[in-house]
């Protein structure tokens, strides 16, 4: 007998057996369950005949449990015979969703199925996965008794995903599933079997009837995941990759000219992104660890947007193959390819329906940015230098340098060992350089307005001018960031284009 831990199923329990029908929990709160991971997303399954019908059984036991548990509102939608309704326990929040037990059926061109009224397996038979299948009931004859038709407690205790049915089948009908099984994979760790993932290639063409707004909530859960770059990998092995980011698809492979080849831009990527998510964890920990120590509980700043800093990495080298050249001396070379690949974002972003405000220029600076750090560790670091490098980051500066810091995958240790003692001299020189000029998010000390006023002037080239050379002059290091140092300035070089102090 399985105890699901809360309450609320034991009321729900109650009122199905009032109305006479069944009443399981089913699905991932089940998996998660077994598996200790916290779920709020609940889904009940009914079985009997009610007042309104089967088609409407869902939706009376939502209706009957809400007001048995002091609920709020409940969503309906009649087209589907499913109601929902939010409710707490335990200070926690959760999403509870009734539905009438269903057999779905497919057309070619549709992920939308025909419902017909069904048992209880078949509406287990109609989910994704076996571990994904499992069902608890909650009348109180029964409470607690599991429902494991097709193995999914053995197929969890062997970490492996695969489907109730012919996974071909379960692919053509709901292609969105191929994606969830790599989700899955990636948030478990879980294995896909070898006939499923075999019948994912087989179908990977049919995500095209999914909608962009579903495959790209599956690839962002997938990025957060604990394990993204198995779900990537997985993604690139089976075809989908090349469907939903052939920018990424096209980053795999080695080219050989004379004898000399490039390293995987792929394999490398994924190195990249494998380390952000590490250095994130360790940095996430440590100022947990601080914020124990000293009591402050004010909001961790280990990333502006945690999940965008992740596409970062994913899209910090998309730009290569495009400008990727062989040289006989210099062997291969890509240069220009972050002004390449931060010129992609958008259009990626765009395709992919993501957001295309700060997230977007997020990333783009990110992926612009994303060599300037290194190439500052690899020559003389000065001052003028890292203080544009501040300017140009602003307050995304400490996730860049991150970002850089995952750059560095050279297995050659004495290449890695240089690279990061000079990258910690540059780390170095911005935090010496931001407490002595302030330079990060500056503005000059001196405005548009203050210019005009000063000569007598209206809006012009030359304000532009000299509030460009004032801001060089700034961090170029010729005069402090001070607004007296600025104003006398500012005097000299409107007196050298011809503007006089207005009186």
């Amino acid at each position: 007998m399985i105890d699901l831990g809360l309450n609320l199923y034991r009321t729900i329990g109650r009122e199905a057996d009032r109305m006479g029908i069944d009443a399981y929990a089913v699905g991932g709160v089940v998996r998660d369950h077994f598996l200790q991971r916290p779920c709020t997303d609940i889904d009940i399954v009914c079985i009997g005949h009610s007042e309104g019908g089967e088609v409407h059984i869902g939706i009376e036991l939502a209706h009957a449990s809400s007001r048995a548990l002091g609920g709020g509102h409940v969503s309906v939608f009649k087209t589907f015979g499913t109601a929902s309704f939010r409710y707490t326990e335990d200070g926690r929040e959760y999403e509870l969703e009734f539905v009438g037990a269903r057999r779905e059926s497919y057309s070619h061109d549709s992920r939308k199925p025909v419902v017909e009224n069904g048992t209880l397996e078949d509406d287990q038979r109609r989910r994704d996965f076996t571990v994904n299948a499992l069902a608890v009931c909650l009348n109180a004859d029964r409470y607690g008794e599991l429902m494991d038709p097709f193995g999914g407690i053995k197929d969890m205790d062997d970490g492996i995903l695969r489907t109730p049915l012919d996974p071909d089948i379960t692919f053509s009908d709901d292609p969105l599933r191929m994606m969830r099984a790599v989700r899955f994979a990636s948030q478990l760790g879980f294995r896909i079997a070898d006939d499923t993932f075999e019948a994912i290639g087989r179908n990977a063409e049919r995500i095209a009837i999914v909608s962009t707004e579903r495959i790209t909530t599956e690839l962002n859960k997938i990025m957060l995941s604990a394990n993204p770059t198995l779900g990537l990998k997985l993604m690139q092995k089976s075809g989908l990759m090349k469907l939903i980011l052939p920018e990424i698809a096209a980053l795999q492979g080695v080219e050989t000219v004379d004898g000399h080849g490039h390293k995987d831009i792929f394999f490398h990527t994924m190195q990249v992104l494998d380390n952000v998510c590490q250095m994130e964890s360790e940095k996430r920990k440590a100022e947990s660890d601080a914020t124990q120590t000293t009591g402050d509980n004010s909001p961790l700043s280990t990333t502006h947007y945690p999940l965008y800093l992740r596409w970062a990495a994913l899209l910090h080298d998309v730009g290569k193959p495009g400008v990727k050249r062989y040289d006989a001396r210099q062997g291969w070379t890509f240069h220009g390819h972050e002004a390449r690949g931060a010129h992609m974002v958008k259009r990626i972003f765009k395709r992919l329906r993501l957001p295309l405000g700060e997230e977007m220029r997020y990333v783009e600076k990110l992926v612009m940015l994303h060599m300037r750090p290194i190439v500052l560790a690899e020559e003389v670091v000065t001052d003028s230098a890292v203080r544009r490098l501040l300017f140009e980051a602003g307050d995304d500066i400490d996730d860049l340098m991150l970002l850089c810091h995952a750059d560095i995958t050279t297995r050659n240790l004495d290449k890695q060992r240089r690279h990061r003692e000079n990258f910690e001299l540059v780390k170095r020189k911005l935090v010496e350089l931001e407490e002595r000029d302030r330079i990060r998010n500056f503005q000059p000390p001196v405005s548009g307005e203050d210019i005009m006023t000063a000569f007598g002037i209206g809006p012009c080239r030359e304000i532009g001018t000299i509030k460009d050379a004032i801001k060089d002059a700034i961090l170029d290091g010729q005069i402090p960031n001070e607004r007296e140092a600025a104003w006398q300035m500012m005097l000299r070089l409107g007196a050298g284009l011809g503007l006089k102090v207005h009186e």
